[in-house]
């Protein structure tokens, strides 16, 4: 199945096959079923770009909290925030046009966004200096905390240095913040960074930490998206250990599910339904289309599936609004995608 832009894209509704696995349910979605053949429409020219600030590579999206706005992170019109002026930071109203931005000079190369339960902005840089570009220096390896007019309210990690401490990223991946303020912090992006996740207070006072690398449940490949269902658990898109892993807010282990895909991005609704953008399935996760699975938070079944429309693809970021409109960001593929139930 190829999409088109501004064509219809299919909606393949899947039939589950279980595995039994201690803790898990591994199932795949792997046939065409639903009678609607085209329930979607796929545009990717929804966003209004200004003519001198193309978007650029995307590792995620955030929805705003008037239901319908979605706030974007990109790498300041490229791959890289290092050298620009551009303000990586940006929302866009429901019609698409931009609203505002901020954090220019501020960033490496962003990554994880999130909007918490007052509005705030939480934001990761996961590259830090390399030796090479001293503009580099002095930036990376940081989760900060913005208000929605852009003034920063916080920042933690320490400026340009990597490292393992309680007070220290490498790589930070995906922020997350839950209804009572406790951060959350999926710490590292796969190679020598980190592979943990992070808990501190809502005044930023470190609790916590969980993981190691590895592939054992509790353990870490890339904690590459974080998300919480409505009794509080928390969901770590383990992107390359191709699951999703799910923990209390004390990091207690509570199940893994690989049904999912390769999560790249991750999102559950106000009715507990799981959204995931698997954008790296191709050539690593044998037998898995890239796309967007949909399903049950609760129960982990898969109900819908949309193919990426480029098939080996680079959509990695995912939201879902209050209308159930779906947005996705892509990075390799710098583009900004919305998909709109017919």
């Amino acid at each position: 199945m190829v999409c088109k832009n501004n064509k219809k894209c299919s909606l393949i509704f899947g039939f589950i096959v279980l595995f039994g696995v201690e803790n898990s349910v591994l199932a795949q979605v792997n046939g065409e079923i639903n009678d609607q053949s085209e329930p979607y429409s796929l545009n990717q020219d929804h966003f209004n770009f200004p003519t001198d600030r193309p978007i650029g590579s995307t590792a995620a999206m955030a929805l705003d909290l008037d239901g319908t706005s979605i706030w974007t992170f990109d790498r300041c019109g490229d791959n890289w925030c290092v050298g620009s002026d551009m303000a990586p930071i940006q929302k866009f109203d429901a019609s698409g046009n931009l609203v505002t931005s901020f954090g220019a000079n501020m960033f490496n190369r962003p990554h994880g966004i999130h909007v918490d339960y007052e509005g705030n902005i939480w934001v990761t840089d996961f590259e830090g200096p390399d030796g090479v570009d001293p503009r580099r220096d002095g930036k990376g390896h940081q989760v900060f905390k913005f208000s929605p007019e852009g003034e920063l309210l916080m920042t933690l990690g320490k400026p340009g240095i990597a490292g393992d401490g309680p007070d220290e990223f490498n790589k930070p991946s995906s922020v997350l913040v839950a209804p009572n303020g406790d951060i959350f912090v999926g710490d590292g992006h796969g190679g020598d960074s980190n592979a943990r996740v992070l808990k501190f207070s809502s005044d930023g006072i470190f609790i916590k930490s969980w993981g190691g690398s590895g592939s054992a449940p509790g353990e870490f490949n890339e904690p590459h998206a974080l998300a919480m269902d409505s009794a509080g658990r928390l969901f770590v898109g383990d992107r390359a250990n191709s699951r999703v892993q799910i923990f209390d807010q004390d990091g207690n282990f509570i199940d893994q599910w690989n049904q999912f895909g390769r999560p790249s991005g991750m999102v559950i609704d106000s009715n507990d339904i799981l959204y995931i953008a698997d954008s790296s399935s191709v050539g690593r996760n044998p037998g898995w289309q890239e796309g967007i699975r949909i399903g049950s938070a609760k129960t982990g079944d898969v109900t819908a599936f949309i193919e990426d429309p480029d098939g080996d693809g680079s959509q990695e970021g995912v939201v879902v609004d209050v209308n159930g409109v779906i947005y996705g960001s892509l990075t390799g593929g710098m583009a900004l995608r919305r998909y709109v139930e017919n």
